[in-house]
């Protein structure tokens, strides 16, 4: 398969990944908790069956055309930047969630992937 533009495929595929581990890591930390999500693990899983079904579905609109998927790609890092976001108030109110080097890490990857993507395509304007 050869890529129109390799470095946002790549890029959006970083980010898809660091997110996704990021909810494997909220699973850890009990995220429904720190949401008030009442109904504990089994209403995570299934409010995390449409983020992850949207971040696949997503991938295969960029894999065929970028230019067609542009909208997702646009929205993956925005879902990026609004997790960071919501994560860093959080932390800034003393939670005690996420606080680990590698959650804190995962955190600090997801910014700086949606910053490059958005970058990337000010570099490589895409067309169809």
């Amino acid at each position: 398969m050869e890529l129109a533009h390799p470095r946002l495929y790549w890029l959006f595929l970083a980010n898809a990944t660091v997110l996704i581990t990021h909810q494997i890591d909220a699973a850890y930390w009990h995220e429904w908790d720190l949401f008030f999500i009442p109904g504990g693990n089994q209403v995570n899983l299934l409010l995390n069956l449409p983020i992850i079904a949207f971040v696949l579905y997503a991938h295969g609109r960029i894999v065929p055309n970028v230019h067609k998927g542009l909208a997702f790609y646009k929205l993956l890092a925005g879902l990026g930047f609004l997790t960071v976001a919501i994560h860093s108030f959080f932390l800034l109110r003393g939670s005690e969630s996420f606080n680990q080097p590698m959650s804190l890490a995962l955190l600090v990857a997801t910014f700086v992937l949606s910053a490059w993507q958005l970058m990337a395509l000010r570099a490589a304007p895409v067309k169809s």
